[in-house]
């Protein structure tokens, strides 16, 4: 492998232990078993979990093969990396319905073709007797688990840590003494796991596999960390419009991050862009539009992201409608009413999750009806064909 490619390989990661191995290994041409386990606690994805398949898509570049781990089983448990609190559980129907649209998902990044096997830990772990997990649990000490930050600061702070939560990293390290794992790769928080792995396989009489995290990408508002129940996240399966919208609202300082992690850009290249932005030769709205355009061209395409790009700017820029704004309708009592509340108007577009939702809205001053801000739930809004409801800076809806 030549420094540009290794470079390539590298970047954006945080640590991999131990380094001069992994040099060696690649120097050696050696073909890696890549392991990489996700649980399918939710049925979305979002960019932040792109991190690490995007460089697990680049490992099936170089000619390795990817150990795809579906945890059905340890969904079910529960993985408490970064949790001040045992996570509820999860019943085997939930796991393995969001696990068919993981995969859906995954694949958009993923060449499934270069994957010789997706597995189950299931596979393995259920049929284990009671004897097999006493003697797993042998082989770590309750002073190593509590040296592991997140249970440490829960011991702390006189906060319950569950036994089956101690159990959790030696199943996920059990899963690479089954698959002989050569290196694994996971976020940041995943680093005590990966690091039991080596140690299982080690007792296994296995070469310890590498480990290699990555950074936990920022969400959209740069402050906490991409998640859906943070309401910071851009979704793979939103739809390019929302996904172009929310990549140009983040601001400039995170935006590099997002190219570090997110796209192949060459180093020299980033450099090059900071450079002249620095010294006024490049406008910093310029670079975003081409982030957002390279990401959306990776999940939809070339064609799609310049549409959006051009749509972007006449809404934005020159504060106009889109063009294509998708219609809902209301019932025909309201219609022959004329009138209605403003809570029961926005209850038929097909755009909250709930009535919370438009409430906080409303309140947040993030719903206009042609072009009028709402101000209450109760404001009395008159019924007209083709009246425009705008949501938040990205979304509106018209009467059909």
């Amino acid at each position: 492998m030549n420094a540009e490619d290794f470079e390539l390989l590298t970047r954006g990661v945080q640590e991999i232990i131990p380094l001069e191995e992994f040099k060696k290994r690649l120097e050696n041409k050696e073909c890696l078993k890549v392991k990489f386990g996700a649980d399918p606690t939710a049925p979305d994805l979002h960019l932040g979990h792109t991190v690490v398949l995007r460089k697990l898509r680049l490992f099936q570049k170089f000619g390795h093969k990817i150990q795809l781990i579906i945890g059905d089983f340890t969904a079910q448990l529960g993985d408490p990396s970064g949790r001040t609190a045992t996570r509820p559980p999860l019943s085997k129907d939930e796991v393995l319905k969001n696990a068919e649209t993981y995969k859906q998902q995954v694949f958009k990044i993923l060449d499934p073709q270069k994957i010789e096997n997706i597995y189950y830990n299931s596979e393995w772990l259920e049929p284990m007797k009671f004897n097999d997990v006493i003697k797993l649990c042998s082989k770590y000490t309750v002073a190593r688990m509590l040296e592991r930050d997140d249970f440490a600061k829960r011991y702390a702070n006189h906060q319950s840590i569950c036994i089956h939560e101690f159990l959790y990293p030696l199943i996920q390290g059990y899963d690479s003494v089954v698959l002989k794992s050569d290196l694994e790769i996971g976020g940041t928080d995943q680093k005590f796991n990966l690091l039991v792995g080596r140690d299982l396989q080690v007792e296994a009489g296995l070469r310890p596999q590498i480990i290699m995290t990555m950074p936990i990408l920022p969400g959209t508002d740069g402050v906490k960390k991409m998640s859906k129940s943070y309401g910071n996240y851009i979704g793979l399966n939103e739809t390019s419009k929302d996904m172009f919208g929310k990549l140009m609202s983040i601001n400039d300082d995170l935006m590099f991050t997002y190219f570090e992690l997110l796209t192949d850009i060459p180093n020299a290249e980033l450099s090059s862009y900071k450079e002249q932005i620095k010294n006024g030769k490049l406008n910093p709205r310029d670079l975003k539009e081409k982030l957002a355009k390279i990401i959306v061209s990776e999940y939809f395409n070339k064609d799609i992201a310049d549409y959006e790009a051009k749509e972007f700017k006449r809404v934005f820029s020159k504060h106009q409608i889109p063009e294509d704004i998708p219609e809902f309708e209301l019932p025909k009592e309201i219609i022959e009413q004329g009138k209605c509340d403003a809570l029961t108007l926005l209850k038929h577009i097909d755009a909250f999750s709930s009535a919370s939702e438009i409430k906080r809205l409303i309140k947040q001053g993030g719903i206009k009806i042609d072009n009028q801000k709402i101000n209450d739930q109760f404001d009395v809004v008159e019924i007209r064909k083709g009246m425009i409801i705008k949501i938040g800076k990205l979304k509106y809806f018209k009467l059909k």
